[in-house]
């Protein structure tokens, strides 16, 4: 008979603090914590490693899937539904659109209704479309939202479908001070008791939104975005029940629409997090545990998508997706990848079509919910995530909570100061938008591609002297696009020359480095293997009629490369030092100004170099 030995018995076990020593040893002396931790702009530390005992005070380690506080899910499986925007106002129009993306395989479709409706505007629209199947969530301007939500409702009890219906009902008179600094001009408690005495007799019709995705698309961090969706909810609690409703009731019928960052790991913990909290948070307000499972549906990001190099979007959208469908989100939506370019109808639909049976195709994950339950990295995430997102929560309470911020604009102001944060970390290429802060497409053109701005939904809003802050919905590229945009208007692209002479692999990096850098403003970058000496590399690159010269060495031989290049050039393009060296001040002292490193900010010094150029 076999036996099975245990081969770890052979080895002694190795603590935490061993490694640490080990690592210590490979890292020559350098300090682990300032080497090898992460600090996060979420408000915590992430170690380079976790073992089993960093699991030992996390309490809601040993639940399961579908148990509370349902930080593994909210049911036992892990099926998700794919949703698709439906654009358009003609309901024959709407209809076909949404066929033709139910037969892609969505089956979660979010539809734009003008004010006005009727039952045969839904009879046309779902026609041939199978509700038992399909969700439906309804958007429109605020001011109709009761008006729609009565035909509506009319609508599918004329059709029996008031137990099978699945959707939503987007209320969200938080919008306004969101995007507008106004508040809503009715009372939201008295319009939303109305709203749920309309939607109560069909079971699965949620209306409350919770539209944290607006955080997200201004660049708020993930706990701001957690912290701030809790508060959201809580507030929706406090005001319904004060007015009358159970905790069940109202806990039913909201719904949380949450954005997702690129950040794949920290995303996963994010929404199991926000399971959790969200939880923890209906429950004190009475409700039993069913009544406490989070509805979520998720949006890929708009913050980080960009102009240039459009396509990798799609692989920033991929990514957002998969993270929200291991954490077991309840649907999934994904932005259009492409913001500017006008393509053919049908590579738009090819597009799209890829997009959502990558999707559909991941039936492995839907094996089991929470596959990412059990990983040490994960779990320690959800709790440092859910610690600093609770904080936050506790003090929009303290204070009043979140619709009382609301009007003071402290929310939108703390959301807008870190969108400036990460405006300026990409500045400093601290957060990387690949092709665009980072390898960007030399050679691309998006001037002649782009569109008008997206179309508004056709609500009228008073421009008011009287606003509170509101949130900037300034993408993370945007700076970096005007920059490259300005040099396409300008009808000339700079050239920028790149001397390379000296240590091999010192040129080759600076050189790689410095054609990144200069890319970044759309200039024509002269890339080359290496010159001999400094005059034969000069002259080619007057012969290539060059604006700027950047000399790529080692910081060893710049003290006596750059001066002679400096002076051979003797003003006849712009010269430029890549790297620090340690001689800098002296060759500062001979006239040198332009020096390109790590430490700049990229985008200050390309503005820079387009005032000069661009005359």
């Amino acid at each position: 008979m076999a036996t099975k030995e245990k081969l770890f018995d052979m080895f002694s076990p190795t603590s935490t603090h061993d490694w640490i020593e080990k690592i210590t040893v490979d890292l020559k002396g350098a300090d682990f914590d300032k080497k090898l931790v992460w600090r996060t702009n979420e408000g915590f530390n992430v170690k380079p490693f976790y073992r089993r005992e960093d699991l030992e005070n996390i309490p809601h380690m040993g639940t399961l899937p579908g148990q509370f506080p349902y930080v593994r899910g909210t049911k036992e499986d892990n099926n998700w539904l794919i949703r698709q925007q439906i654009s358009g106002t003609i309901p024959e129009e709407i209809n076909k659109e949404a066929l033709e993306a139910i037969e892609r395989g969505v089956n979660s479709i979010g539809i734009r209704v003008p004010n006005e409706v009727s039952a045969e505007f839904f009879n046309t629209l779902f026609k041939d479309i199978n509700l038992k199947e399909v969700e439906v969530n309804i958007l429109g301007c605020m001011g109709h939202t009761l008006e729609v939500a009565k035909v509506f409702v009319e609508y599918l009890k004329s059709k029996g479908l008031e137990k099978d219906f699945h959707g939503s009902i987007n209320y969200n008179p938080f919008k306004r001070l969101l995007n507008h600094g106004l508040e809503f001009p009715k009372d939201i408690k008295e319009e939303g008791l109305k709203l749920y005495n309309i939607v109560k007799d069909v079971d699965n019709l949620r209306c409350f939104a919770v539209d944290s995705v607006m955080l997200n698309s201004a660049g708020a961090y993930i706990t701001q975005e957690l912290g701030y969706a809790l508060a959201w909810g809580a507030e929706w609690m406090t005001m319904l029940t004060d007015a009358g409703l159970k905790a069940c009731e109202v806990a039913q019928r909201i719904k949380f629409n949450m954005g997702i960052s690129s950040n794949y790991f920290m995303e996963i913990a994010k929404f199991r997090a926000a399971r959790m909290l969200w939880a923890e948070v209906v429950k004190a307000y009475g409700a039993d545990d069913e009544c406490c499972k989070m509805h979520v549906h998720a949006t890929t990001g708009f913050y980080n998508m960009t102009i240039y190099d459009a396509h990798v979007n799609l692989l920033r959208s991929m990514t957002e997706t998969m993270s929200a469908a291991i954490a077991g989100v309840d649907s999934i939506e994904t932005l259009p990848f492409d913001l500017t370019y006008k393509m053919p109808d049908e590579f738009s639909k090819r597009i799209a079509k890829n997009q959502q049976l990558l999707l559909r195709d991941e039936s492995h994950l839907n094996k089991v919910a929470d596959p990412a339950g059990g990983s040490y990295y994960v779990e320690v995430l959800t709790k440092s995530i859910a610690d600093v997102a609770w904080k936050l929560f506790v003090d929009v309470e303290e204070k009043g909570g979140f619709l009382a911020l609301l009007k003071e604009g402290e929310i939108q102001k703390v959301v807008n100061e870190s969108g400036v944060k990460r405006h300026n970390e990409v500045a400093r290429r601290k957060e990387i938008l690949l092709g665009t802060n980072q390898y960007p497409n030399f050679n691309e053109k998006a001037l002649d591609k782009i569109e008008l701005g997206p179309v508004a939904c056709g609500c009228s809003m008073e421009v008011a002297d009287n606003a509170v802050d509101y949130l900037n919905y300034d993408r993370a590229a945007s700076q970096f696009e005007q920059l490259r945009l300005d040099t396409e208007r300008s009808g000339k692209r700079p050239k920028v020359f790149m001397l390379t002479i000296g240590n091999l692999a010192m040129r080759l990096a600076r050189a790689q480095f410095s054609s990144n850098f200069f890319g970044c403003a759309g200039y024509e970058i002269i890339d080359n293997i290496g010159f001999e000496s400094v005059k034969e590399g000069v002259d080619a690159a007057i012969e290539k009629g060059a604006d700027v010269v950047v000399l790529c060495s080692s910081d060893d031989e710049y003290a006596e490369f750059a001066p002679e290049a400096f002076k051979v050039l003797n003003g006849r393009a712009i010269f430029v030092v890549a790297g620090a060296p340690a001689c800098m001040e002296e060759l500062k002292a001979q006239g040198i100004e332009e020096f390109i490193h790590v430490r700049v900010n990229v985008l200050e010094t390309l503005i820079q170099f387009n005032a000069k150029l661009l005359k």
